[in-house]
């Protein structure tokens, strides 16, 4: 039996098109869809874009998204071009607060996509937002971080946010943690 295509990035993208299935495209500049590998084994999914990436179309691209890529580039030693990294949301909430159930819940379907286009070997989850929609949990973080759960069957592994690491460095450890966690399950054989 033959299997079917894996939908595509680009398709993906043009589906959402002019976005406007919730109020936050009144307020955006640019939809922040994602960037990175299309092929890559590590996904990383953040809350929504910022100031810097609403202006620039690309996520984490300001001080977190420093913070990341110096995670990914001078902790992981990986490029971070070789990763992809999105958003729950694809537009930028009004003063960067949280986003609301009704956002989350129009935009849903886009990074779940994304991820079964990439059939990463594993995601990272970066904060309670990426962590509860993705696992459709309501949990603290302190219970979601560093452990290991499942999404659409890809290993999934939850650490702080990158702006959250900027206001309370004390976790930094915690977080570097977690990173070695998904080195080390990139590094073994294991498909599981």
């Amino acid at each position: 039996m033959p299997v079917a295509a894996r939908e595509t990035l680009p398709q993906i993208r043009k589906d959402l098109g002019d976005c406007r299935r919730c109020k936050l495209w009144e307020g955006r500049k640019t939809i922040v869809f994602g960037d990175g590998n299309p092929n890559a084994e590590l996904v990383f999914v953040g809350e929504g874009p910022g100031a810097d990436e609403d202006e620039q179309g690309l996520p984490f691209v300001g001080r977190a998204g420093q913070l990341l890529t110096d995670m990914i580039e001078k902790g992981m030693k990986l490029a971070r071009r070789d990763v992809y990294i999105c958003n729950i949301i694809k537009c930028r909430p009004p003063a960067n607060r949280k986003p609301e159930k009704d956002e989350v819940a129009a935009c849903r379907q886009f990074v779940e996509r994304q991820v079964d286009s990439i059939r990463p070997r594993v995601v990272c989850a970066l904060g309670a937002t990426a962590a509860e929609t993705l696992l459709d949990v309501r949990e603290p973080m302190h219970k979601l971080r560093g452990q290991w759960f499942a999404f659409h069957g890809i290993p999934l592994l939850v650490t702080y946010h990158p702006a959250f690491l900027l206001r309370d460095p004390s976790k930094k450890g915690e977080a570097w943690a977690d990173l070695k966690k998904i080195l080390e399950f990139l590094k073994s054989d294991s498909r599981t």
